[in-house]
C-alpha cells in the first residue's frame, strides 16, 4: 500500500487569503516574490561618514541608498531616507566624532527614521564612538557618558552595533543589543609589514593600553615596551613618567586606540628618542586630530603616524609624516558577516582580544 505524497511543511491558506496572494499587487523596488528573513542589505551614509562609507560600499559591490541630513540655522538637524527601506536589513554608518554632538544626534535620528520607515533590522555602524572615554565613574558627581550614549542608541532603536577599537572593551556590556567589536590592528600591521621595518619594539604609551599593544606585539612578533604616563586635569596634555623595557638602537612603534592632541604621541616619541631609539613610528585607529595638530606631530620625532579612515580630517591638510590606511575591507567584511548570520570572530586571524 502506497502512501500519498507528503504536503510540503507550511502555513495552509484559507481560498480569499490565497486569492489575494495570486492577484497581490508587484510594486516596489524588490525583484523577488520572497526575501530571506533579514531582508535585502541595505547601506545608508550618515553626513559624519561619506567617504568611508562610499568605500564600503565599492568593497561589498552595493550603492549606498540615498538619504539626506539637513542642519538648519539654529542647529537643529533633520534627516530623510530617500528609498523604500521596509523589510530591509539596514546598515547606517554614522561615526561621532567632531563636532560630537551634532553626529550623535543625527545617529538617533537615522536609527529612528529607519525604525519607523519598517526596517527589519537596524544596525548602527559608529566607526569612532567618541564618548567611549566616559567609561567609568573615576571623579566625585560625574557622569558615565558612555552608558548615557548606549542607552540612547537603544531607545532610538538599534537592533545591533558595529563599532571599531573602543576606548575599553567592557564598554559593549553598557549595551543590551549584541555589539560586533572590530579591531585595527590587523589592517594597520599588515601595511607596517610591507614597510619591513628592522629591530621594531610596540611601545604601549601607558599601562592601559598594555594588553592592547602586546596584542599588537604577538601579531607582528616583536617585543613590547610600556610607558607611564598621567594627566593632571582636563587639559589633554600627558605626562610622562617612566618607560619600562629597553628600546637603544631599536625602532619603535608606539600605538593607541585615538588621538586628539597628539600631546602623548609626541612626549612618548621624545622619551624614547632620549632612551638611545631609533626612528619613532606611531599608529592610532582614530586620528581625531584637533586644529592644529597635525603640524605639531609633523614638527616631532615621530617619523610617520598612521591612522585610519574612521575619522575623516577637518582642521588641518595631513603632513607628509601622517599616512591613512583604510579600514573599509573590515567594516564590509563585517557587515556581509552579520548580514549573511556568520561569525565576525573569524575576520580576526589571532583571535578577539576579549
Amino acid at each position: 500500500m502506497t502512501s500519498a505524497p507528503a504536503e510540503p511543511i507550511g502555513i495552509s491558506l484559507n481560498p480569499r487569503e490565497a486569492f489575494r496572494m495570486q492577484h497581490r499587487p508587484n510594486h516596489g523596488p524588490r525583484p523577488h516574490a520572497f526575501q530571506p528573513p533579514q531582508g535585502e542589505l541595505a547601506l545608508l551614509a550618515g553626513s559624519a561618514n561619506k567617504l568611508l562609507a562610499q568605500r564600503v560600499a565599492d568593497e561589498l559591490g552595493v550603492r549606498l541608498i540615498p538619504c539626506e541630513a539637513h542642519y538648519f540655522s539654529e542647529g537643529n538637524v533633520f534627516v530623510r531616507i530617500l528609498e523604500n527601506v521596509r523589510g530591509r536589513d539596514c546598515f547606517i554608518i554614522q561615526g561621532t566624532h567632531h563636532p560630537v554632538n551634532d553626529n550623535f544626534m543625527e545617529l538617533l535620528f537615522w536609527v529612528d527614521a529607519l525604525k519607523r520607515a519598517s526596517a527589519q533590522q537596524v544596525t548602527a555602524v559608529v566607526p569612532f564612538f567618541s564618548y567611549a572615554k566616559g567609561d567609568k565613574k573615576d571623579e566625585p558627581r560625574v557622569s558615565i557618558r558612555a552608558r548615557v550614549c548606549a542607552d540612547a542608541i537603544e531607545a532610538a532603536g538599534a537592533d545591533r552595533c558595529l563599532m571599531m577599537d573602543l576606548h575599553t572593551p567592557q564598554i559593549q556590556g553598557f549595551f543590551h543589543v549584541p555589539v560586533d567589536h572590530l579591531y585595527a590592528r590587523y589592517v594597520v600591521c599588515d601595511h607596517i609589514r610591507t614597510l619591513n621595518i628592522p629591530d621594531m619594539v610596540v611601545c604601549s604609551p601607558d599601562i592601559g593600553f598594555a594588553k592592547s599593544a602586546s596584542a599588537y606585539a604577538n601579531y607582528l612578533g616583536v617585543p613590547v615596551v610600556i610607558g607611564n604616563k598621567v594627566r593632571r586635569d582636563h587639559s589633554e596634555q600627558a605626562h610622562v613618567l617612566e618607560l619600562i623595557g629597553d628600546v637603544r638602537n631599536k625602532n619603535v612603534l608606539i600605538v593607541d586606540d585615538f588621538t586628539i592632541s597628539g600631546g602623548t604621541l609626541i612626549a612618548m616619541a621624545d622619551v624614547l628618542k632620549a632612551r638611545g631609539a631609533n626612528d619613532i613610528y606611531a599608529a592610532v585607529s582614530h586620528g581625531a586630530l584637533s586644529k592644529g595638530v597635525a603640524p605639531r606631530i609633523a614638527a616631532s620625532q615621530i617619523k610617520q603616524l598612521f591612522i585610519t579612515d574612521t575619522i575623516e580630517p577637518q582642521n588641518d591638510p595631513l603632513p607628509h609624516n601622517i599616512s591613512v590606511v583604510s579600514v573599509a575591507r573590515l567594516f564590509a567584511e563585517a557587515i556581509q558577516s552579520i548580514h549573511d548570520r556568520t561569525s565576525v570572530s573569524q575576520l580576526f586571524p589571532d583571535g578577539p582580544e576579549c
